[in-house]
């Protein structure tokens, strides 16, 4: 990938900037600033921030942290344990296994981050600066020594002997284990954390530390020595990932947040689904939600509503499954038998006119435009909850004492679906008609050449993404207890709509596993979290990609092979270590599946 001029310029001058810096001070004097910055401002966050408690999370206490003052402790106090590690602490010495000063860089960035939004949040929400008391000052100042002896810290000379040295050989396997398992914990105390703030600042302040905190990371090389781990102990850390996923309903004290969990496995789901079509293959899909609302229609169909025209024709969840999966299926055999002949734009057009053909045949077919099956803008409500071997799902049980709501059986069986996904994904992207599909997305002219038959092979892919898509429809509409037409467009203000399933494919990192899931969780946590964005959903979505593509054009969790592609460039610089994205890369690899 070619660089602009202007983003050239831009970074030889910030390259410039941060060289002067360098060297301003002695680098043992640098890292006092650094140790100092951070004690003081985890100190700082127990005084009080400001007067008044109209300010969420009340920070007018002193002696005891609230609210947004957490993030900076946290912030601060990954900065020390990574001044530590760079000070030689042996168990810390492998947090940067590329070097500290990138990382010391990027988190004392965070700090300072973190706390001045802070600050500024209660200026503009209050009313001034004239909010701020001595507490809050204290911690805005506090923090930038913390920055400036990070910034004015060497580079780290990479020897040759050190970049050519043989990998540290791997821990015992019971030792692996226990890492993992750790992970997978930090991970569910992670993502419970976002999804139960309470406010807006609080989750916008928590996207700031854990972004500059992963960037960090990333620099320095951890997250590319955990990939390793990961991949080394895959069993192990997909049972751990599961059990983590399985526990998070017991973490909650109310439906909402279980009902968020089930919406954004439904949407992660659907988003692997269509990376099969995307990222594997290369098609551009713009009407892949239609393919949910089919599988949707149809176990509203069947599963017993009084509204439905088939309503004696109640089938057990099961069959509705099987039966919304395999009409998804005819429906994308159907549609991609005509139109797969096309390539490029011509078939995002076409894919278009499907997904709008569709969303208006439901809203007409409502007895007075056309037969009376889908009630058409009224949809088909009162959707009787699932019942599987006896167990009703939508009444609470009891786990000793813990209350299991709704939503959290309804997660638990989604999270069932998901694996159900991803274990069809992963067998299909690493099988004979994956590397087909692969060829296909790379050169479709040349597979055909090698003996390929693209026709076929892309209409497979077709006909299992929509089949997967269906399946995750069938769950959604007993989740919902009503399936309406609105939803199925390309665009819309809520999710589910191709644009969205499409931006977190992208963004995840396309012809991946991780990736998909990550991006839904993203795109709609952070929609629901930041009310003011839900009108501007597009906007967003639409700034998202293009800083993406500018930055990080294979996704947040790339694909290797996709990584070589975009970054052929990067190979030939000699300051980047090379990791397991490909040589020369300096990005990170979290994940395999398709390459």
């Amino acid at each position: 990938m070619t660089t602009s001029p202007t983003t050239a310029a831009l970074r030889r001058t910030a390259t410039a900037a941060l060289a002067r810096l360098q060297g301003t001070v002695p680098a043992p004097v640098a890292r006092a600033l650094i140790a100092a910055g951070g004690v003081l401002a985890i100190a700082s966050a127990f005084l009080s921030w400001t007067w008044t408690a109209r300010f969420p999370g009340d920070l007018t206490v002193t002696g005891y942290p609230g609210g947004l003052q957490w993030l900076t402790i946290a912030t601060a106090a990954l900065l020390l344990l990574q001044l530590l590690g760079a000070h030689g602490v042996p168990v810390l010495r492998a947090l940067a296994p590329h070097g500290h000063t990138a990382p010391l860089r990027l988190l004392a960035l965070a700090t300072l981050a973190t706390t001045w939004f802070t600050l500024i949040a209660i200026a503009a929400e209050l009313g001034g600066l004239a909010n701020l008391t001595t507490g809050g000052w204290i911690a805005g100042i506090t923090v930038l020594p913390a920055l400036y002896g990070a910034l004015a810290l060497p580079d780290e000379q990479r020897t040759t002997a050190r970049a050519a040295a043989p990998a540290p050989a791997p821990a015992p396997a019971w030792i692996e284990r226990l890492q993992v398992t750790l992970l997978a914990a930090l991970g569910l105390a992670v993502f419970t954390y976002g999804i139960d703030t309470a406010y807006g600042e609080l989750f916008e302040g928590f996207l700031i530390a854990v972004a500059l905190s992963a960037a960090a990371y990333l620099k320095g090389g951890l997250l590319e020595h955990l990939a390793t781990l990961l991949q080394r102990q895959r069993p192990f850390a997909l049972a751990a990932g599961f059990v983590a996923a399985a526990l998070f309903p017991l973490t909650q004290n109310n439906d909402h947040d279980a009902n968020v969990g089930v919406n954004i496995l439904i949407f992660a789901t659907v988003a692997l689904g269509l990376n099969i079509v995307v990222g594997l293959t290369g098609l551009l899909d713009l009407g892949y939600v239609a393919f949910l609302g089919v599988g949707a229609y149809t176990a509203a169909l069947v599963s017993g509503s009084p509204y439905s025209p088939f309503q004696h024709a109640e089938v057990p969840f099961w069959a509705a499954a099987l039966i919304g999966a395999a009409v998804s299926l005819v429906f994308g055999v159907l549609i991609g038998a005509p139109t797969l002949r096309l390539r490029g734009d011509y078939l995002a057009i076409v894919t278009i006119g499907f997904g709008e053909i569709f969303h208006i045949t439901v809203q007409n077919l409502d007895g007075t435009s056309g037969p009376k099956i889908t009630n058409g803008p009224n949809g088909i409500p009162a959707i009787p909850d699932i019942s599987l071997f006896g167990l009703d799902l939508g009444t609470p049980h009891q786990l000793g004492s813990i209350t299991i709501g709704r939503f959290a059986n309804y997660f638990f069986l989604m999270l069932i679906v998901t694996l159900i996904v991803i274990a069809v994904f992963s067998r299909a992207g690493n099988s004979r008609i994956g590397r087909a599909w692969i060829a296909i997305r790379e050169d479709e002219t040349a597979a055909e050449a090698m003996g390929i038959n693209g026709f076929r092979t892309k209409l497979t892919a077709f006909a299992l993404g929509a089949s997967l898509a269906g399946l995750a429809g069938t769950v959604s509409a007993h989740v919902t207890y009503s399936v309406v037409p609105d939803p199925y467009v390309f665009a819309g203000s809520t999710p589910p709509n191709s644009a969205f399933l499409l931006a977190a494919v992208v963004l995840g990192g396309m012809g991946t596993v991780s990736g998909p899931l990550l991006g839904a969780s993203l795109l709609y946590l952070i929609p629901e979290k930041l009310s003011f964005l839900q009108n501007y959903q597009l906007l967003a979505f639409g700034v998202a990609l293009i800083l993406l593509m500018r930055f990080r054009p294979e996704g947040i969790i790339a694909n290797r092979r996709r990584q070589r592609e975009f970054h052929q460039d990067d190979a030939a610089t000699p300051d980047l270590p090379a990791q397991s994205g490909g040589p020369g890369t300096g990005k990170l690899n979290l994940d395999t599946a398709g390459a």
